[in-house]
């Protein structure tokens, strides 16, 4: 009996032993044990029975603590009952004696052994920072170069001065086993207690009060007995958690000081201390290459499957702030309940020195640590989803492009999408929700895009709409990540919490996925920083009773955990598929390129750019060529094209009018005064708009004449485009018109004309102008009467009864002026009179009106016959003209009207023609110039203006070169960093 219960105390030292040493790898000897407890069969004791549960805790590939090796966890120390006392006193009394000394010798070896089990554990807690490598700069693995390292290494102790200072532990264990074999022999029950002590001790344990027996141990240990394995479990999970937030507390803290590390490396570069190359992130390569996509057209065939994370979710779920908080920075315009993300929102997370966002087309770094630089940034982005907006639309396709570099900050490229909404409300266009669908529906049918499902963790999970459009275009979940937010009021608001758990295991949707993330994205107050943010994340995980009572797992939670899931889930599908991406491209060059040779065998591959860069060079040229033309031939066009403006007016308004009167003087005055008025207010204007139109004229004619075999018609719509919105830009000097006015009026006041030459010129001008008056006359009369007897007969045509009466009505005119020659211009009435009461005589009604209409007509044919003739009695008048007509019966001064005119034309298109050779062609030269300039950047009109198979085939063909350039750099660099 006695020796059985030796063997069950020893039994449970063992098994004590087992328990204290579970965090250490490997086993104790057996050869270290006590003697009695290596005789006893272990199996078969029934203390044994009592193991310790078996709590294993797996993480997620994604989460970073899974390399983390977890601290030793401490049970509750079991006491055991009471043992009797036996009446060995010389045993007491000696081991009394001997107390103190080896207590002394065993806390030495004791404490010798735990340190170096300290040591070990430090050392295995230490993350692998293998991973984060590519953080820490080029600097501190050439840190060498500028530290000496040696000398360093020569000023500290060496590992055998080092060794001298620790203890003799195989002395001590010498010791111990002469202490041993001397109590054995005469007092073994004394030698098995002090066996036991030092195993206690060389543990670290309180020993003592494994085998201090008291009757009040006794029921303490009753009561430790009860303890059930569910609050052992509780108190091992609780200690995990804590032990998990105090490690990523630690990553944290070191990338925090590698952060600042980098940035005083940096900013000693700047200093010029320390030079390198700064390559292309490869995140910016891969970046790149899918800008490049963005600008295809919609009509492209080759389908861009290239990876990018598509962020989608209803509408306020908390799409924007989880990009923000992976972006690390409040880069996106906020609203209260409203529509605020209009378009595509491509972000591009990169590790940079500093935290900064700059847009795609844009040179201008926002300082993401200034609020100003915020606010400035949020404001660009909203008015470009404005301007992409179209008019009568609410939500835009465009893709606006942002690149956001920080330390820290995890690489990948990101879409922001509008949210999904199920009711169109007041102010939206009506097609809102259908053009939402297609473009989310556009991004995430993409084979190789990762789809980040937003889900609002604080209304009820069947009001959510986006994730049987996610199940619909991801049925399998095998690019899918579920991400529920506002998890700190789900879990207020929410009556049973194995709900939030059913949500986050996706039991509540159809949906599947590859992962599932709660995270908190802040109180809801858009004035909180991120670092208040993530530390209101933190705390609420950390005493959150989702965790404790194991509905998530540490590695579910925290937006940090998510942006690491998302980064790994990035890159690895960048590796699986950019490789068959090249190849596709491969493919598609090659048959453009073919199509090409087929197509246009002798002609370059222009895109649409290189087209227009062409196209300009040749309007330019034309436009030179307007100072080529001579001064005879701008003259030419202009004296001929004001002539046909102003004879009208000249004719009508002043020669007709001035011939009425009866004598020389009276008609000289009427010139005079009706010139005078005629040039104070209508022909400077006049002329320069004749002017004008001239050089419109002539620069249309150089824009659109046909070169020949060189001509390429592909530039008609654009040359016809830069002609009109040159003519529209140009405007004359408003100077011109005032030394106009004073140029003409002193040329209609000269009326002397110097020889004979000139005399003639004039009567020549004369008989154009009125022969040309005569006919548009005659063809006026014979509309008015109709087709005479020659017509009738020879072409089958008869008169109107309209055209019958005007006939009628001009043959009675006719035999009234036969009569009277020299007829006034005006009918009297009662002339009116006898003509209507002679036709009525012959059956014919006549309204008075259609006499006045006829005889205008009619006199005019006269009057211009009668001027005909005077002008070639005029002829010989030039000797007559010198002696001012005296003595003489001929009077010419209507020639003398008509030279004043001629002379005036020709010197106002001289005039005009040196200030358009010398000012207005230049100016139209630097409208043109202008506009071009504006269509180049216009990339809109370029399309509009550009069109066509061959320019389209040649666009798709630089597309696909750039494209496949980009990503074999890429793919290079991939396998560079692998």
């Amino acid at each position: 009996m006695w020796r059985l219960r030796r063997a069950a105390v020893a039994c449970e030292v063992c098994q004590s032993l087992v328990k204290r040493s579970s965090g250490i790898k490997g086993s104790l000897p057996l050869q270290k044990l006590h003697l009695v407890s290596r005789s006893v069969y272990h199996s078969h004791h029934p203390t044994l029975k009592l193991q310790r549960s078996q709590f294993r805790t797996s993480f997620h590939q994604f989460s970073s603590l899974a390399n983390l090796p977890l601290r030793k966890l401490k049970l509750s120390p079991i006491k055991y009952g009471y043992q009797p006392r036996r009446n060995f006193w010389p045993a007491r009394l000696a081991a009394r004696l001997l107390k103190l000394r080896y207590l002394i010798l065993g806390s030495a070896v004791g404490g010798g052994y735990t340190a170096k089990k300290t040591f070990d554990q430090w050392k295995d807690m230490i993350p692998d920072l293998s991973d984060y490598k590519w953080i820490v700069p080029d600097i501190v693995w050439e840190i060498d170069e500028y530290i000496d390292l040696e000398k360093i290494r020569k000023a500290l102790p060496n590992s055998d001065d080092l060794a001298k200072l620790a203890p003799d532990f195989d002395k001590i264990v010498e010791s111990l086993s002469l202490l041993k074999d001397f109590f054995t022999t005469g007092h073994k029950l004394v030698s098995e207690v002090i066996g036991a002590s030092d195993l206690l001790l060389l543990l670290g344990s309180p020993g003592e009060t494994a085998f201090r027996a008291t009757d009040h141990g006794s029921e303490s240990d009753k009561h430790y007995r009860k303890v059930t394995d569910k609050e052992k479990i509780d108190q091992l999970q609780e200690e995990l958690l804590h032990t998990q937030l105090k490690y990523q507390r630690i990553l944290e803290r070191l990338e925090k000081e590698n952060k600042e590390l980098r940035k005083l490396v940096l900013q000693k570069d700047d200093k010029g201390i320390h030079h390198r190359k700064l390559k292309k992130s490869l995140i910016d390569m891969y970046s790149e290459v899918l800008d490049v996509l963005s600008d295809y057209d919609a009509s492209y065939n080759t389908q861009d499957h290239l990876p990018r994370v598509v962020v989608v979710g209803d509408q306020s779920a908390g799409k924007t702030s989880v990009l923000e908080m992976i972006a690390q920075a409040r880069i996106f315009p906020r609203g209260s309940g409203e529509m605020m993300t209009r378009s595509p929102v491509k972000v591009t997370l990169s590790e940079g020195p500093h935290h900064v966002a700059l847009f795609k087309d844009s040179s201008r770094e926002f300082d993401l640590t200034k609020e100003e630089d915020l606010a400035a940034l949020r404001h660009e982005i909203e008015l470009r989803m404005r301007k992409n907006v179209k008019e009568g639309c609410t939500v835009s396709p465009e893709t606006i492009s942002l690149n956001v570099k920080g330390p820290g900050l995890q690489r990948m490229v990101l879409v922001d999408l509008p949210g999904v909404i199920n009711t169109v409300t007041s102010g939206m266009a009506p097609d809102t929700k259908e053009t939402i669908f297609s473009i989310s529906k556009a991004y995430m049918q993409n084979p190789n895009a990762i789809i980040l499902c937003i889900q609002d963790g604080s209304v009820d999970a069947e009001r959510s709409i986006v994730t049987d459009l996610v199940s619909q275009m991801d049925p399998h979940g095998r690019r899918t990540i579920f991400v529920l937010t506002k998890v700190d009021l789900a879990e207020k608001n929410v009556a049973s919490p194995s709900r939030i758990q059913q949500i986050i295991e996706g039991k509540l949707f159809p949906m599947k996925a590859l992962g599932y993330f709660a995270v908190v994205t802040g109180k809801g107050n858009s004035s909180e920083s991120i670092e208040a943010i993530r530390e209101y994340e933190e705390e609420f995980f950390q005493n959150s009773k989702l965790l404790k009572t194991s509905m998530l797992k540490a590695h579910q939670v925290t937006t940090r955990n998510l942006s690491l899931a998302v980064s790994d889930c990035f890159w690895k599908m960048v590796r699986e598929s950019v490789e068959q991406q090249a190849d596709s491209f491969k493919a598609t060059r090659f048959n453009l390129e073919t199509e090409w040779k087929n197509n246009y065998p002798r002609l370059r591959e222009l895109d649409r750019n290189e087209l227009f860069e062409k196209a300009k060079n040749e309007i330019l040229d034309e436009v030179i060529s307007l100072s080529q033309v001579t001064p005879k031939h701008w003259e030419e066009i202009l004296q001929q094209s004001l002539w046909e403006r102003v004879s009208t007016h000249v004719i009508e308004n002043i020669y007709l009018p001035a011939a009425q009167t009866m004598n020389s003087g009276t008609f000289n005055t009427t010139v005079d005064i009706k010139l005078k008025q005629w040039t104070d207010k209508q022909l400077p204007n006049k002329a320069v708009e004749v002017a004008w139109e001239t050089l419109q004229e002539e620069f249309s004619r150089f824009m659109t004449e046909p070169k020949g075999k060189e001509h390429d018609d592909i530039f008609d719509k654009l040359k016809e485009a830069v002609k009109e919105e040159s003519i529209k830009r140009h405007k004359w000097n408003d100077f011109a018109e005032d030394s106009l006015r004073v140029i003409q009026h002193n040329a209609l006041e000269d009326r002397s004309i110097s020889d004979k030459q000139q005399w003639d010129a004039a009567i020549y001008f004369m008989e154009e102008a009125l022969q040309a008056r005569l006919k548009d006359t005659e063809n006026a009369i014979e509309n008015m009467i109709g087709p005479d007897w020659k017509k009738r007969w020879l072409y089958w045509k008869n008169r109107t009864q309209e055209q019958f009466v005007h006939n009628e009505t001009k043959n009675e005119l006719e035999k009234m002026l036969k009569c009277n020659e020299e007829h006034p211009a005006y009918l009297a009435s009662d002339e009116i009179t006898t003509v209507r009461k002679n036709l009525e005589s012959r059956g014919v009604e006549v309204d008075p009106s259609l006499i006045k209409d006829t005889w205008h007509q009619v006199y005019r044919r006269h009057f211009l016959k009668t001027a005909l003739n005077h002008c070639n009695l005029c002829r010989r008048g030039f000797y007559y003209y010198q002696r001012h007509f005296v003595d003489s019966e001929l009077e010419c001064n209507d020639v003398v009207l008509f030279w004043r005119i001629q002379r005036m034309l020709a010197i106002t298109a001289n005039t005009l023609r040196q200030q358009l050779t010398n000012t207005e062609v230049r100016r139209l030269e630097k409208n043109v110039k202008e506009v071009l300039e504006d269509f180049a950047e216009d990339s809109e009109k370029k399309v509009k203006l550009l069109t066509g198979k061959r320019v389209q085939l040649a666009e798709d063909l630089k597309k696909v070169r750039e494209i496949q350039e980009k990503l074999d750099a890429f793919i290079e660099a991939l396998h560079q960093e692998k």
